[in-house]
C-alpha cells in the first residue's frame, strides 16, 4: 500500500531499482500528486518529476494516467476490505466487533489518509472504472457486516443488508470527517464514540443462540421478538 503522504521517495535520480520497488516508488509519487491536484489536473510529467524518474520509465510501468490511478485505487480498496474483514473476525463479542470495525476505518485514514481520499473523495467518481471499484468495496464490506448481523440476529437478508449498509456508510463518512478535523478526537475515543451510536441500535435485536438458530427460516421478525418476551 502506498504511503498516505505521497512524499517523494528518497531515491536519487538514475538509481536502478527492482521492478516491484520501482512500482511502489511510482505509486507513492502518483498518490501525492493525485491527492494534491486531483485526477484531472495531475500530469504524468509531474508524477515522473515527483518520483525522480524520466517519463519513459514511468510509461514502462503504467501505460497511462488512468492505469496508474486505477492501480492506486485497487490497492486502497483491497486494504480497506482486508482491514474491515480482520476487524469483524477479531472477536466473537458483537459489541467489540462494532468497535473494531469503527477502529478499522479510523485506523486506515490515520495511516493512509491520501489513499482514503482517493477512494471516497475522487473527482473521477463518475468514470465507470472508478465507480465499479468503489461500489465493489462498499458492497463487499456491507456484505461482510450483513452476514454477521444476519447470523447473530436472525434478520432477513434484506433487513441485514440495510442495517449493514448503514453501519458501513457511517464508518466511511465519519472517518472522512474525522480526517478533515485533523483527528482532533483521539482515534480510540472516536472509535468508541461511533461504536456507541451503532451498538445502541444493533443491540436491540434479539441474539440468535444455537437453539433458536434451528427454527424455521420463515419465522418473521415479529415472531422472533415475541419469542424473546
Amino acid at each position: 500500500m502506498p504511503t498516505s503522504s505521497g512524499d517523494n521517495p528518497s531515491v536519487p535520480r538514475g538509481t536502478r531499482l527492482p521492478r516491484e520497488a520501482r512500482r511502489v516508488q511510482l505509486l507513492d509519487a502518483a498518490l501525492g500528486v493525485f491527492v494534491e491536484s486531483g485526477y484531472h489536473a495531475a500530469g504524468m510529467d509531474e508524477i515522473a518529476e515527483r518520483a525522480g524518474v524520466s517519463k519513459p520509465v514511468l510509461y514502462q510501468h503504467f501505460p497511462g494516467k488512468l492505469e496508474l490511478y486505477l492501480a492506486l485505487l485497487d490497492a486502497a480498496c483491497d486494504q480497506i476490505l482486508d482491514d474491515v474483514g480482520a476487524a469483524l473476525k477479531s472477536t466473537d463479542d458483537n459489541e467489540a466487533r462494532v468497535v473494531a470495525t469503527m477502529e478499522a476505518y479510523l485506523g486506515y485514514v490515520a495511516r493512509h489518509g491520501g489513499a482514503y481520499r482517493l477512494v471516497f473523495e475522487s473527482d473521477l467518481r463518475q468514470d465507470s472504472h472508478v465507480a465499479d471499484r468503489v461500489r465493489r468495496v462498499e458492497t463487499l464490506t456491507s456484505k461482510a457486516v450483513a452476514d454477521i448481523v444476519m447470523d447473530q440476529t436472525g434478520l432477513r437478508e434484506a433487513e441485514a443488508r440495510l442495517v449493514a449498509t448503514g453501519v458501513v456508510g457511517m464508518g466511511q463518512t465519519a472517518a472522512r470527517v474525522w480526517l478533515a478535523q485533523d483527528s482532533q478526537i483521539p482515534q480510540a475515543e472516536a472509535a468508541r464514540l461511533l461504536a456507541d451510536v451503532v451498538w445502541r441500535g444493533i443491540r436491540t435485536f434479539p441474539v440468535v443462540d444455537e437453539a433458536r438458530a434451528s427454527t424455521s427460516p420463515t419465522q418473521t421478525r415479529e415472531e422472533r421478538h415475541t419469542g424473546d418476551r
